[in-house]
This record gives structure tokens, C-alpha cells and sequence, in this order.
């Protein structure tokens, strides 16, 4: 599917579990529940459920990337130096770093997503300057996004997003007041001049982050033709435009047969 570029595997939601190390959930297709964890650790180890899989989606040119947080998240750091520390084990588990407990075996993720919904926001800043500084030697671009919700600025990434190298936003236009069912609200214009102006990136690129179906979100849906005008017109007005994110791939391929 050429329409499709990139895929956030969601979620890491856990920062410190069990034995110090991160929880992953990736609903039916992996999670702690239902697959084998590293001993010690409540760490699943999915490289059975999704190696193969990953590596597949790689050599037709897509990004797989990790997505950490969600709305449901246990995250957050006492201080930088414990933010570079968690991004060194991240390094480790899921990008270029090694580790014996690797859950996706030798599949090498693209790069990170930070959906922060709860939580102190400081030192993700400094999470972020550690990922680039451990993938700077590699020769390997690794993308770095956030998927903050659209009232700006956003109350647990927006000050990160002022001081750290972010590729893009995703940015939820929905179970807000600036969703995308209210037109009048809908701000992608203040993303925009963010973007230009306040972003530690000023390439940074905007997305238009949407529910895949009216139970993805509580607010927010709108069907395909409306947003199809969205971001038309985004493209048209606005060059940080960078694309539209569905929220999930599960129910945006529910309603395929209502597109």
C-alpha cells in the first residue's frame, strides 16, 4: 500500500516494570499476557509474533517505529539523567544498541513515537538529544515524532517539542474541542506557525492525526470525504503539512468497506 509510509507500533507503555525493565502491549498481536516474557521481567518477547513481520514491512519501504506512552501510559522521569538512561535502554531493546533481551529479535526498528498523555512533562528533551546522539554514529536516520493532542500547547510534549529534534507531530485532532466534527476550533493553522516559529525543528512537518472509525475515538470522526477536503486544504495552505495519521490501523480497515 504506497499510501501508507510509516507504522508506530503502539504501545511501550510502561517505562520501569518489573525488574527495571519497560512493558509492551501490542494488543492481540503481542503483549505480557499472552506471549512468554524475559525471566526476571515482565517484558514480552514477541520476535516469534513479529520479526518477520517487521523486516517484511521494511523491505517494502516502510518506517516501523515504537510508539511509547498512550492513554493509558506509566511514564515519565525524575531527571535528565534518568531520561538518557531510559533512552540508552531503548537504544538497546528496540533500535541499533544490543541486548540479550531484544523482543523483536534482530529486527532493528526506524525510530520512536511519544504519545505522552500523563506524567510529569520535564526531560523528554533530553530523552530525545540522547536517541540522536546514540544514532548519530550509525549512519542511520532514525525518526523521531510526538503525537500531541491539538490544544496548544500541548500539557505533557509541548516543551520538548520547543527543545528537541523532532521529524514530525502528530497531532490528535480528536477528543478535543479542536477535533475535526468542529470545524470552527480545528487549529491546524496554530500547529503551522508553531512549526515555523517556536519548533526546535523548523522542517518540522504537521500531521493531521484522525480516528480510523467512529469507536476509535470518543470525539472527533469524520468520514473519509471530509477528511480527504482537510487535507486538501492543508497541503494547499500550509507547507509544514506533512501527511494524515489514522488512530488505529485495526479500525481505520473496519470502515474500508464504508470508504
Amino acid at each position: 500500500d504506497d499510501t501508507i509510509d510509516t507504522i508506530p507500533l503502539a504501545f511501550l507503555y510502561i517505562f520501569q516494570g518489573t525488574g527495571g525493565d519497560p512493558v509492551i502491549d501490542f494488543s492481540n498481536i503481542c503483549s505480557q499476557w499472552d506471549d512468554p516474557v524475559f525471566s526476571g521481567t515482565a517484558l514480552a518477547n514477541c520476535q516469534s509474533a513479529m520479526e518477520a513481520d517487521i523486516k517484511l514491512c521494511q523491505s517494502k519501504g516502510k518506517a516501523i517505529t515504537l510508539s511509547l506512552g498512550g492513554a493509558t501510559g506509566q511514564v515519565g522521569f525524575s531527571s535528565d539523567s534518568q531520561a538518557q538512561s531510559f533512552a540508552t535502554q531503548v537504544w538497546n531493546l528496540f533500535l541499533g544498541g544490543s541486548s540479550s533481551t531484544r523482543p523483536f529479535g534482530t529486527a532493528i526498528l526506524d525510530g520512536l513515537d511519544l504519545d505522552i498523555e500523563s506524567g510529569t512533562p520535564a526531560h523528554y528533551a533530553a530523552f530525545v538529544s540522547q536517541i540522536r546522539s546514540l544514532a548519530a554514529p550509525t549512519g542511520k536516520q532514525y525518526l523521531i515524532t510526538a503525537a500531541p493532542q491539538c490544544p496548544y500547547p500541548d500539557a505533557y510534549i509541548g516543551a520538548a517539542l520547543n527543545e528537541a529534534d523532532f521529524d514530525a507531530v502528530y497531532v490528535q485532532f480528536y477528543n478535543n474541542y479542536c477535533g475535526l466534527d468542529q470545524p470552527s476550533d480545528y487549529n491546524f493553522a496554530t500547529w503551522d506557525n508553531w512549526a515555523k516559529t517556536t519548533s526546535f525543528n523548523k522542517n518540522v512537518k504537521v500531521y493531521i492525526g484522525a480516528p480510523g472509525s467512529p469507536a476509535a475515538a470518543g470525539t472527533g470522526y469524520v468520514d473519509v470525504s471530509t477528511l480527504a477536503q482537510y487535507a486538501a486544504q492543508a497541503q494547499t495552505n500550509y507547507s509544514s503539512f506533512g501527511g494524515v495519521m489514522m488512530w488505529d490501523a485495526d479500525t481505520a480497515y473496519s470502515t474500508l468497506s464504508v470508504w
